[in-house]
């Protein structure tokens, strides 16, 4: 059973989001909050599995919760969703820490599977916003266009361009013919120099030190 918990400042939302969710049987919603402020206090006694949340929020907007969640609490997952796609939201969000960005008028289905996949370990980025992603990260003011190989080995290249295109690691494990703990294992390498925590991190740094090229996504 996966546990999740719903952040977003209309109940209106909150409600409809758990009914799609709930839909699920192998989904469960365990806690909602109508703020940052509100979830952070929540994590004191709940402990789901990934927290699905609203960016543009009074008190404690999303990408500062995402921030907090990230540095106290490691290990939930956390999906960005809102009616927003712009650019500087979206790549705050990422660079936060958000595993995802959902817009609200994804299809219930895509929901569930954004859910599902991120716990298997997939970055899920509506399509809607892929490319101005992309555009952002190399945009950056402190791009490098000398490309900075923070001294990655070939592999671990090799396994940054398949995580940038949104591979989990069975995925990556099943195109490189390696297990799938060897393929976990150069992951944490990989999160330890790029000195980042989740895939999507790995994924817009990577793109902005020029590591992984745009015609390879």
């Amino acid at each position: 059973m996966i546990k999740v918990i719903l952040c977003d400042d209309q109940l209106i939302v909150i409600e409809g989001l758990r009914k799609i969710i709930e839909s699920d049987p192998e989904i469960k919603v365990i806690g909602y909050a109508n703020n940052g402020a509100e979830l952070i206090e929540l994590l004191a006694n709940l402990d789901p599995d990934l927290i699905l949340l609203d960016l543009k929020m009074p008190v404690m907007n999303g990408i500062i919760a995402t921030r907090n969640i990230r540095r106290d609490f490691p290990n939930i997952h956390v999906l960005a969703l809102t009616t927003y796609d712009d650019d500087e939201w979206v790549f705050d969000a990422l660079q936060a820490g958000a595993e995802g960005y959902l817009l609200k008028d994804l299809p219930p289905d895509q929901l569930i599977q954004a859910i599902k996949g991120t716990m298997k370990g997939n970055a899920y980025i509506d399509p809607k916003v892929t490319k101005k992603v992309i555009k952002q990260a190399r945009s950056t003011t402190d791009y490098i266009e000398s490309p900075r190989d923070f001294d990655l080995t070939e592999r671990e290249r090799e396994i940054l361009v398949l995580i940038a295109h949104g591979l989990s690691n069975a995925d990556v494990a099943e195109q490189l013919f390696l297990s799938e703990g060897t393929i976990r294992n150069y992951t944490k390498s990989i999160f330890k120099k790029l000195e980042v925590t989740t895939r999507t991190q790995a994924a817009v740094l990577a793109i902005k030190y020029g590591l992984v090229k745009l015609d390879q996504i």
